[in-house]
């Protein structure tokens, strides 16, 4: 892990990058003196603040305005990738807050689960009780220096399971809508026959769908292709037997679905960057 300290101040960067279903980008703490700012600025994987003390302006910029929202203790925000943002420590109640980073296939599925959008950013608690077990749950991530990558990722899931549960937006929008049904019914589809010879057509036929209508659904909920997700998701399985098996590539590639080495090879190289012999030699734990 790459720690930046300074008194008031760390940043954790996640040290494994092959998480492909859902990674921590990074993780830290801030004391913010006051009117401290960061931004404008964009990022290319979702951000979580959670504000322990104090106050502070979340400006978030679009084609038509901007949105000015005052955030103070015991709420928090969510950075969208792409999206440009502006948040500004107040004055004389300056804020401190943890925040963690995050990307992943499976990042904007969670994300739509709490409710919260690029519009409406802000975390709200159900209840005091609730809101102390997401401050919690995400503290044993900041405070973490002793756990493994696959430890530190169960807790994540954790904290991302306590803000779905505890979010009082999930309410208030549809996040368990026709689309996201669908949605859900497709990927588990995908995670119990993802080593078979399945097609998209298959998964459009089990959710009882045409495949154009399932693709206009991903696009919208996932912001993807059922085609990339079953992609992605196989190399995300490739890469878990490379790192923790024997088994040789050939075979890996059977067992997640693709008929040739020379198919899974193109497709790897193009999700990781490199060929799965590459990346075998630099993750395989010993």
């Amino acid at each position: 892990m790459i720690r930046k300290i300074r008194q008031n101040f760390f940043k954790i960067t996640f040290p494994d990058v092959s998480y492909v279903d859902l990674s921590i980008i990074d993780y830290g703490y801030e004391e913010c003196n006051p009117m401290h700012s960061y931004g404008p600025a964009t990022r290319d994987y979702y951000l979580f603040h959670y504000i322990l003390s104090g106050k502070g302006t979340l400006y978030s910029y679009n084609d038509e305005n901007t949105d000015k929202i005052h955030i103070e203790s015991g709420k928090g925000f969510m950075v969208w990738p792409g999206r440009v943002n502006k948040y500004i420590a107040d004055e004389d109640d300056p804020w401190t807050y943890i925040w963690v980073g995050f990307a992943g296939l499976k990042a904007q599925g969670f994300v739509t689960q709490t409710g919260l959008t690029a519009k409406q950013p802000v975390y709200i608690a159900n209840n005091a009780e609730e809101n102390n077990i997401v401050k919690s749950k995400l503290l044993n991530i900041i405070n973490d220096t002793s756990s493994s990558p696959i430890e530190l990722i169960g807790h994540f899931y954790l904290f991302l399971g306590a803000l779905i549960e505890s979010s009082a937006m999930r309410r208030k929008t549809p996040g368990d809508s026709l689309p996201t049904f669908y949605a859900n019914e497709a990927i588990g589809y995908m995670e119990r026959h993802y080593h078979e010879k399945i097609t998209i057509e298959d998964i459009a036929a089990f959710c009882n769908l045409n495949r154009s209508y399932l693709g206009k659904i991903f696009r919208s909920v996932l912001k993807t292709t059922p085609q990339d997700f079953l992609i992605r998701y196989r190399i995300s399985k490739a890469c878990e037997l490379m790192k923790t098996t024997d088994n040789n590539i050939g075979d890996i590639c059977v067992m997640v679905g693709y008929p040739n080495l020379f198919t899974f090879s193109r497709a790897f190289k193009k999700i990781m960057g490199q060929s799965p012999r590459e990346w075998r030699l630099e993750n395989k734990l010993r």
